[in-house]
This record gives C-alpha cells, structure tokens and sequence, in this order.
C-alpha cells in the first residue's frame, strides 16, 4: 500500500431543511461579502436561490448574484466572476447548483487574489497561493466538488481546452446537502451524476496500489450502493432514502477516501475531458461510453483485480479456471447496467455518429499535451494507447 495524507476539512450540513443553516454557517467562515453563483433557471424556478439570497440578507449578509453556468464550465464565466468579485469586493464565494457551478466558484475564488492571468493556474505556468474561501450548496450529486481539491474548467478561448487543478485551497467550507432539492433531477442527469460518482471511486480502486484492504472494502461497498440506489431511484425519483445514499456517496467517492493507501488513476477522466469539450457532452454519460474501452485495453495485464472487482462489486461468479473470462463479465456487467440506467456505453452511442480520425488525433493530442503527458497509475497511457481506445470506443 501506499503512505498517505487524508485531509477533508469540508464541513457538511446533510438532510432536510439543512438550508436554513447557510448564514450561520457563511458568518462562522467570515464571510461578509457573497457572491451568489448558480447555473440555469432551475435554481430560481425551484426557489432554492431565493432563499438562500433572503436568508444571507436577512443575517447582514451582502450578496451579489452571478448566473449562467453552463456544463463545463467556461473560462469567460470564471473571467467575469473575478471581475464582479472585485468590483463588489467579495470575500466570500457561495455555488448553488451542481460541480460545474462549484469548479466555477472555485475558478472565481482563485482568480480574485491572482495577479496574473487565472488560466495560468490550468496551464501549469503558476500554482495555487491563494483563494477567497468557497461553499456549497449542493442541488446535483455527481461531480463530488464539494468535498474535493479538484477544479476543472474549459478555456472557450482557445480552442476548448478542458483542464483542472488540484489544490486543498480551494476546498469548500462547508457543504450543504438536502436530498429532497434532487427530486426533481431528469432522470438522464441523475444516471448521469450516478456514473460520475461510481468513477471516481473506480479511478482510484484500479490503480498500481492494491494492498489497502479497509479501502477496498469501503470502495466495493460504496459501488454497490450506488450502482442499486440509482436503478431504483429511476422507478421512484422521490425516495428519500435512495435520494440520499447517492448524495452522500458522491462526496465520499471524490473527498480522497477511497484514495487511501491507493492513488488517483483517472485515464478515463483524461480521455473524456476532451470528448465532452469538443462535442460538450454530459460528463458522466461521456465516462460511461469510454470505461469499457479503457477497462479492455488494460484489463489481460492486471487480470487479478478486474475478477476482484467482478465479484465483489458486480456479483458475477468467478469461474475459478478462466480468470480472464470473469474479469470480462466484469467489464460487460458494468455496460449492462449502464444499459439499464440509459448510458451510452460507446461513442457513437453517446454521439450518435463515429468521430473521425482527425477528431481522434485532435482529442488524442489535447490529452497529451501535444504528446508530452502520459497518465495513469494502474498503467501509463501514451499518445499510441490513447488512440486505440477511442478507436476501440468508436465503434
């Protein structure tokens, strides 16, 4: 196993009316000044912004409010923000919606202190100093920034460049979750978000470290419940119990949890990063079309986990003389029940067309940085791998 450092200092406020909560918990973090930063209508329609914007007045609280995320968040968003943020002088940065609308916030709370231009921060030309403090209020369960150190934003200035940033800077201060503000999730985001969540523990379950039992443990169960909860949460939307499982599970899939003694893999994270910035794609629904690919390229030199994770996540029958024969029921187990949640499990399925060749060798040379990165811990993935998976993913 690996050593390593667990650091989650989110606080999380979960369950019904945990709202009412938000001032108290804004002032407790010193924040006086709040940008108000949401997504689309739904959050006014749902009357959740309003709230929030009421409450935070009615404590003394200034706030000012910024709309207008969009999936993948944009850099000309983030740009906007920093300029509203010092023109208001905010100190203080509140997301209302989902992850794109909190890698926004945290995009914003970066660039306020920064002096040079914020994108330097995702192009690997300055690292992280510092950051006006970041909360949420979370309404879509998927994306697990509100507890994680992750940011990632999609430059729309050049070229759609899709990019993160790691730092525990710009770790939110507190999360506030009410499962009954996801009732109303379409039931393609909520497959979608379900996806999001079980990958990020599956990016770091296949991984070179596989020696920490406990985590294994807590990642196998934490696949379960969400692959159960989110085939049944489609038949019932308003369960609350299921509502919450899925919830929780998405914070502790992306808070490092299930990292420890092991380490991120998150090739597939890589590859579809550049599939849904170019064709702007759900981000979970993008995952599910690349996994089996990926999981068939490295699964005959790591046979041993992918049977682990057949039986104990997937419920298949190990057949003791064929170890590659269960690790690929594994493999199709998993596109079955993206199947059955309504997930594409290829390309042209998420598409609805095959990408070109010419569009394979642009994603192919944005993920390596023109050929200069390759990723991956269970295994390193270069440019001439990255290529024969979204071959294998384009058919």
């Amino acid at each position: 196993m690996k050593d390593f450092n667990f650091y989650t200092p989110t606080r999380v406020v979960f369950g019904r009316e945990s709202e009412e909560q938000v001032a108290s918990l804004v002032k407790s973090f010193g924040g006086s000044r709040v940008l108000v930063h949401y997504g689309g209508g739904s959050a006014r329609r749902s009357g959740l912004l309003d709230k929030m914007t009421a409450l935070l007045n009615e404590a003394g609280i200034y706030t000012v409010e910024l709309g207008g995320v969009v999936p993948n968040p944009k850099l000309t968003m983030v740009r906007r923000g920093i300029e509203l943020c010092r023109k208001e002088q905010i100190d203080f940065v509140l997301a209302v919606g989902g992850g794109s609308v909190i890698d926004s916030a945290k995009a914003i709370a970066y660039g306020v202190p920064y002096t040079g231009d914020v994108w330097d921060l995702w192009d690997g030309k300055a690292v992280p100093q510092a950051c006006l403090p970041v909360a949420a209020v979370l309404t879509i369960p998927a994306a697990g920034s509100e507890m994680s150190s992750s940011c990632v934003i999609t430059n729309d200035e050049a070229g759609m460049l899709k990019r993160g940033v790691n730092s525990d800077l710009c770790r939110c201060k507190f999360a506030i979750m009410n499962p009954e503000r996801t009732y109303t999730l379409p039931a393609y985001q909520t497959a979608a978000g379900a996806t999001d969540i079980m990958m990020h523990t599956m990016e770091r379950y296949f991984c070179a470290h596989q020696d920490m039992m406990l985590t294994d443990a807590i990642s196998e169960a934490l696949l379960r419940t969400v692959k159960e909860c989110a085939v049944e949460v489609l038949k019932k939307p308003e369960d609350y119990r299921l509502r919450a499982q899925i919830m929780w599970a998405g914070s502790l899939a992306h808070n490092d949890l299930t990292e420890c003694g092991g380490e991120k893999d998150f090739v597939t994270h890589k590859l579809e990063h550049e599939l849904s910035a170019m064709f702007g794609v759900t981000h979970g629904a993008g995952l599910a079309a690349m996994w089996g690919s990926y999981a068939r390229y490295v699964m005959p030199r790591h046979v041993n986990r992918f049977v682990q994770f057949a039986v104990n996540v997937m419920g298949v029958t190990c057949d003791y003389t064929d170890h590659e024969t269960t690790a690929l029921k594994g493999i199709e187990a998993v596109e079955d029940f993206y199947r059955t949640i309504g997930m594409p499990t290829s390309i042209p399925e998420l598409l609805g067309r095959k990408v070109t060749e010419a569009e394979i060798a642009e994603m192919v040379d944005k993920c390596s940085h023109g050929g200069k990165l390759a990723y991956g811990s269970l295994e390193k993935i270069d440019t001439t791998a990255m290529t024969a998976i979204y071959n294998m993913a384009n058919k």
